[in-house]
């Protein structure tokens, strides 16, 4: 059994008591028992800037074309694993959360360029190489990474540096704002501290 993304905007209707698709906040999480696939019902929302579909069972995305007004596509606790198919929203989709999935590869990110935030805490991501695939979002300011392979073995203060080598223009990383010795650092300045290690 499962509740379809169309039976649960059915019941958000019953409950708000207005159509879902003038609204510009739809939330459909935590539906019992929980969605598992995304359907084109997702597409009449075309007000919509906020869609949570957090904690259900989701484990791909599908284009997203209708929904013209997105900013905020909140996907967290899902079994999603890769990111995919959002190109339709690039213009203006400005925020990802997307933390406790099965996230290994940020493929399908890079064009969308008015990307401000980006939650992925507690995912798959295994190699740097795949947050180097973010440093072309010019706007990209407020980032999640931590409970991610990536940071094993290295300190708090190991992993923020490591993250502004590859993405120097953030101001936000796992919830903390970026310091300008931090900032240094990952630039390789020495502010008379410590040597910096190759």
């Amino acid at each position: 059994r499962m509740t379809t993304c169309n039976l649960a905007i059915k019941a958000w209707e019953g409950r708000e008591k207005q159509a879902a698709e003038e609204a510009e906040v739809v939330k459909l999480y935590c539906q019992i028992p929980p969605i598992t696939k995304l359907d084109n019902s997702l597409n009449t929302l075309k007000n919509c800037v906020h869609l949570s579909l957090s904690t259900n069972s989701i484990d791909r995305l599908i284009p997203l074309a209708g929904m013209k007004c997105l900013r905020i596509l909140s996907m967290g606790r899902n079994q999603i694993k890769k990111i995919e198919k959002l190109d339709d929203l690039a213009d203006t989709l400005e925020e990802l959360w997307f933390s406790y999935n099965q996230i290994s590869t940020l493929d399908g990110i890079a064009q969308l360029h008015n990307l401000t935030t980006l939650y992925l805490s507690n995912n798959n991501i295994r190699s740097w190489s795949e947050v180097a695939k973010l440093s072309g979002l010019p706007n990209l300011r407020d980032v999640l990474f931590v409970g991610n392979p990536i940071y094993d073995g290295l300190s708090r203060e190991q992993q923020r540096i490591e993250v502004l080598k590859y993405l120097p223009n953030v101001a936000k990383i796992d919830g903390d704002m970026v310091k300008p010795g931090e900032r240094d650092a990952a630039m390789g300045i020495d502010d008379g501290g410590a040597e910096a290690e190759g």
